[in-house]
């Protein structure tokens, strides 16, 4: 039986992308329709609503027309495409609403220095404004099985993933006992700081506690200061060996975060981190001067031949180098971001030959089928053909 629009009780407007009079905004999903990316790797969604989270973020919330409902799990992240100067740009975004809120997904973005991405979105992404997104993806997600106990570490705009789960986790009604700890620089930089802190009274087994560096311009900061330390962590999580620790932050941030749970004798098995900078891509740079393209009957053994069918280019690939290593090298410039198999952007069919693909979840098991293949990752077993 369908919930009528009229059906659902009127409340009011939330000032963040989150909680409505204290309980999550109601679902209005139409679930016959297919879920988003169920018959395309990319797609086209509008920008249904801007909100400004805290002076320098903004959460950008997306739909479709047909309010077709997303389909990721908590943690994931989307790759978007825009065009900025005349070149077309992709940069990974962690997904900041739950999966338990089908009907829209959001991502929350900070401005920074040289985030050419990020800064657009903050200067040009208004309502109605169209954009493309590659399917979610990410390995950075819960259990498929509750955990009795998480813990999670984030600090700056690293909070989007572990919000997301504990959004979700708040929606389901989780008996887990959850504790966050997300660091900043001053309380006036604490992203979504009252929904957190509405959860946590909502929800007893939640614990929000909130470190920051110093005060802001209009708040004298009470609460904990500093930096995490372990201190911190044996007065805040005793029981710490008994949690599930999900932790995502700038890169010095969680090197240090992993080195203090070391230093507790943390059993790692149970530590899980987001592994790269979803702002910044990692893709080498093409070469000032592209080396000509080698003859590979000349040299036997030395590589695989690796043909791009739709150009008509065609290069060599060594036994430990990946496909997009050797385009690069060669002076082509394929669509890639991460170049950790992760965001999915450098995604292809393959038409002939196999690969060596290591991926981190950047790719689907029916796009594996499908004979897709990221070529950040993938190595050639033999000479190969792409449709690119």
């Amino acid at each position: 039986m369908s919930i009528m629009e009229t059906d659902i009780p009127k409340v009011s407007e939330p000032n963040s992308f989150g909680l409505q009079n204290g309980r999550p905004a109601p679902v209005r999903s139409k679930r016959m329709l297919e879920p988003c990316w169920a018959e395309s790797d990319v797609m086209d969604l509008v920008c249904s609503q801007v909100l400004a989270v805290t002076h320098d973020v903004k959460t950008f919330v997306f739909t479709t027309p047909e309010r077709r409902p997303f389909d990721f799990e908590a943690g994931q992240f989307i790759t978007i495409r825009v065009e900025i100067d005349g070149e077309l740009m992709t940069r990974c975004y962690t997904i900041a609403s739950p999966p338990t809120r089908p009907d829209r997904l959001a991502i929350t973005v900070k401005r920074v220095a040289d985030g050419v991405v990020s800064n657009w979105l903050h200067d040009n992404l208004e309502p109605g404004a169209w954009i493309s997104m590659h399917a979610p993806a990410g390995a950075f997600v819960l259990p498929e099985e509750d955990a009795p106990k998480y813990l999670f570490l984030s600090a700056g705009s690293g909070i989007t993933p572990v919000l997301s789960m504990t959004r979700t986790l708040y929606d389901l009604g989780s008996e887990a006992d959850i504790l966050f700890v997300h660091s900043a620089r001053t309380p006036a930089d604490i992203i979504y700081r009252g929904e957190l802190e509405a959860m946590a009274r909502l929800m007893p087994n939640l614990r929000v506690v909130e470190i920051c560096e110093g005060d802001a311009p209009t708040e004298r900061w009470m609460g904990l200061q500093g930096r995490i330390s372990k201190p911190v962590l044996e007065i805040l999580a005793p029981d710490l060996n008994e949690r599930e620790t999900f932790i995502c932050g700038p890169a010095g941030y969680m090197a240090a975060a992993k080195s203090l749970l070391e230093e507790l004798d943390y059993d790692m098995d149970k530590y899980h981190e987001e592994s790269f900078d979803f702002g910044a891509p990692t893709v080498p740079a093409p070469t000032a001067a592209p080396p000509v393209e080698q003859d590979f009957e000349d040299e036997a053994g030395a590589g695989f031949s690796v043909e791009f069918a739709r150009s008509g280019r065609m290069i060599t690939c060594g036994p430990d180098e990946t496909i997009l290593e050797a385009a690069v090298a060669a002076g082509m410039r394929p669509m890639a971001a991460c170049g950790q198999g992760m965001c999915g952007t450098c995604k292809v069919s393959m038409l002939s030959g196999e690969v060596d693909m290591q991926h981190n979840g950047g790719i689907r098991p029916k796009e594996i089928a499908n004979q897709k293949v990221l070529i950040c990752c993938s190595k050639p077993l033999g000479d190969i053909q792409l449709d690119c």
